[in-house]
């Protein structure tokens, strides 16, 4: 869960300065698609974490 808040915090702090800084745009881009493999990988997760049978 650690990685997820890392990934995270990374995301949104390049969001912030590719948005701000116009000639930064492509932060912005990376920005994004890390946020969008963050929410893929915390789907992921809880995926695999339901289907795994109780002991």
């Amino acid at each position: 869960m650690a990685l997820f808040y890392l990934l995270l915090i990374a995301a949104i702090a390049l969001v912030i300065v590719g948005a701000t800084i116009e000639s930064l745009l492509y932060l912005l881009s990376v920005g994004v698609l890390l946020l969008i493999a963050d929410v893929l990988y915390l789907a992921v997760r809880s995926v695999l974490r339901r289907r795994r049978p109780a002991h």
